[in-house]
């Protein structure tokens, strides 16, 4: 979930958004809008209009605090946080790894619903001294929408426990029955499959509450379950894939061969190269100094006409810019890495040499084989 908008760093975390969050963001819009004129006929449309601008803003300000919650307590346990980014259904903080400890676990995924319980507390305990109350009424506009936003995020944590991972509750979960098995992939399938048991009631509820003439907040439900399923599924299919890897090094999948293109070849005479060889990606250098990478998608980059003029040392990516892993890295710690930076390779490095290249090629071939030989 990359983010297409960067808005800034909170406490050091970097905050984005999702292109998906703007469409989410209007629907809320107009939804609050509705909600108010409802709850408030005598609210002229200006003050309707702004209370949900405004209310919808908030919203997405309590979500930001609940993965905030989480990354700070990831970080205070020594989980690097990559970003925090909004997308259509909440949000999500990126972890540069997994969590360690079983009890690491439980305290990131329990962070973010005690945050939201907080701020809905103290929402509606402060909505209530200005005389909201949840069965309705027409309180002031700022009663209103502290009213609102408290409930919805005392709602948004008790959501957020049900015990369908990957939601926090579910996390929970896995934590709970780590702690217990002391086996982290296990865990993690055994959480995995109740989390697809809740996805496919959330479908199911959700398309019983549409037929029954719910509209659009019965497909909403049902999406949500849609979504739940394919995470669930995902996580099932990556504890499958860490538990094939294990004990695997990059050295022992990386290839040693790699071909090393001088770096003041045009990138004419490199496509050329290229096209005939069968590789995905060369180093760029002079035999063992090697200075950086080029790849198909570095070509592409550069306008076709001038690839008679272009360099090779002019399109690489420096080897400095690039991650890299060493001999010794577990196979699955280079695929976050990967899926991290969203590159299909990485160079391996030992004492400052490049040692071989590391694909996710590579890892897939190793993977077909041990399952065709159910190893």
């Amino acid at each position: 979930m990359r983010p297409s908008l960067r808005l800034g760093r909170i406490a050091g975390v970097p905050i984005g958004l999702h292109y998906s969050w703007l469409i989410i963001a209007a629907l809320i819009t107009v939804s609050l809008a509705a909600h108010f004129r409802l709850t408030s006929p005598d609210w002229s449309p200006a003050l309707v209009w702004a209370c949900g601008v405004i209310t919808a803003l908030l919203f997405f300000a309590t979500l930001t605090a609940h993965e905030l919650a989480h990354a700070l307590v990831a970080r205070a346990r020594g989980v690097p946080v990559r970003s925090i980014t909004l997308f259509a259904l909440g949000g999500v903080a990126q972890l540069e790894k997994e969590a360690d400890s079983a009890s690491t676990e439980f305290l990131i995924a329990i962070a973010g619903p005690i945050a939201s319980v907080a701020i809905g507390v103290g929402g509606m305990g402060a909505a209530g001294a200005m005389g909201w109350t949840p069965e309705g009424g027409s309180p002031g506009p700022m009663a209103a929408i502290l009213g609102w936003l408290g409930s919805i995020n005392v709602m948004l944590a008790i959501f957020n426990l049900i015990p369908g991972y990957p939601l926090d509750g579910g996390r929970v979960l896995r934590a709970t029955l780590w702690g217990l098995w002391g086996d982290a992939d296990r865990a993690t399938r055994s959480a995995a499959r109740i989390g697809q048991v809740v996805a496919i009631v959330f479908i199911a509820a959700g398309l019983l509450q549409f037929a029954r003439g719910a509209g659009i907040g019965g497909l909403w439900l049902a999406f949500i379950g849609w979504f739940l399923l394919e995470a669930a599924r995902s996580s099932r299919t990556e504890a499958a894939i860490s538990q094939m890897l294990r004990g695997i090094r990059a050295a022992d999948v990386m290839t040693r061969d790699c071909e090393v293109v001088h770096p003041a070849v045009n990138l004419e005479g490199f496509v050329s190269l290229l096209v005939h060889s069968g590789r995905r990606c060369f180093m760029v250098g002079h035999g063992d100094d090697i200075v950086g990478l080029i790849t198909p998608h570095d070509v592409r980059a550069i306008d076709r006409s001038a690839w008679p003029t272009v360099r090779v040392q002019d399109a690489m990516r420096p080897l400095a810019s690039l991650s890299t892993v060493d001999p010794e890295t577990p196979v699955t710690d280079a695929l976050r890495i990967m899926s991290r930076d969203d590159v299909n390779q990485l160079p391996v490095m030992h004492h400052g040499q490049l040692a071989g290249m590391l694909s996710r090629g590579h890892i897939l071939r190793l993977l077909q084989t041990r399952q065709e030989l159910h190893v």
